[in-house]
């Protein structure tokens, strides 16, 4: 008779622990990720469990989930955003951050936007791509909010992870990203909340994997600061001090890209130089 008392107990405390355990759960605020490889941590060999984005869940004790996919543009994400499982996600989320614009100026145009920029100083391209941009920034938050009203949205500005002749170029593709985010926070007042990542990663030493593209491990820690403190400032969490329960580890093996982008502008930089030479003796 005892023995069967004592398991009784036991299983109302199991329930009740169980049961305690579901609404802790329950009333954690859910932090959902989207956009490109910068959210994925592709600049990490361990991406899942020490990119930016789990950080700031760690942190705040959130629920994560993160469907950023390396290479996607804005016109890759609406797309995305229409997978049931993210439309899903989108519905049950707390907060949303977006990492999303720098592949809108690098996949198909790298080549001819470094051409333009430094042999012809001319960045009519650049423009165009910053409109299309804008236009797909305002369908995205159009489209999160059709599902899910009340979610905080974090925008994060676009860095500029390159230097010499190549970082000009990458610099006037990252202004116009950061630009038209801001101009669409300006325009929606309360819509969205900016965390100035671009701000914050200027170390290209540090901040940066082998790549020359990606947040190194530092750099995503840099990257979590901000967004914390961005959320702090907003009500949305208390901690901005980044707790890292998986230390990052960097990707190795990357850097031909940065070898083979910086051969490119030298030799554009060497067009530009001929290209002046000629047009003064005309």
């Amino acid at each position: 008779m005892k023995r069967r008392v004592f398991a009784v107990l036991l299983c109302f405390t199991l329930l009740f622990g169980m049961t305690g355990m579901l609404a802790h759960a329950a009333d954690a605020p859910r932090y959902l990720v989207l956009g490109d490889s910068i959210a994925f941590g592709s600049g990490l060999s361990n991406p899942r469990q020490a990119v930016y984005g789990k950080i700031v869940a760690d942190t705040n004790g959130y629920e994560y989930e993160n469907y950023a996919v390396p290479g996607h543009t804005t016109s890759n994400l609406l797309r995305r955003m229409e997978d049931p499982a993210v439309r899903q996600a989108i519905k049950n989320a707390d907060i949303i951050s977006i990492s999303i614009g720098g592949n809108n100026f690098l996949l198909g145009n790298l080549n001819g936007l470094l051409y333009d920029g430094i042999v012809k100083h001319d960045y009519s391209r650049f423009d165009e791509i910053a409109k299309n941009f804008s236009l797909d920034l305002e369908t995205i938050v159009g489209n999160i909010r059709a599902l899910n009203a009340d979610a905080a949205i974090v925008l994060q500005t676009l860095y500029n992870p390159q230097t010499s002749y190549v970082g000009e170029v990458y610099q006037q593709g990252a202004d116009r990203v950061s630009d038209q985010i801001r101009a669409y926070a300006a325009a929606h007042p309360g819509e969205v909340l900016i965390a100035d990542v671009a701000a914050a990663l200027t170390d290209s030493d540090r901040d940066f994997a082998e790549d020359r593209i990606h947040p190194s491990a530092v750099g995503n820690e840099k990257i979590a600061r901000v967004v914390l403190a961005t959320l702090a400032e907003n009500g949305l969490g208390t901690a901005t001090e980044p707790v890292i329960e998986t230390p990052g580890q960097d990707a190795h093996g990357t850097g031909m890209f940065t070898v083979f982008v910086n051969l490119y502008g030298r030799f554009f930089h060497l067009l530009a130089v001929i290209r002046n030479l000629f047009t003064g003796l005309l």
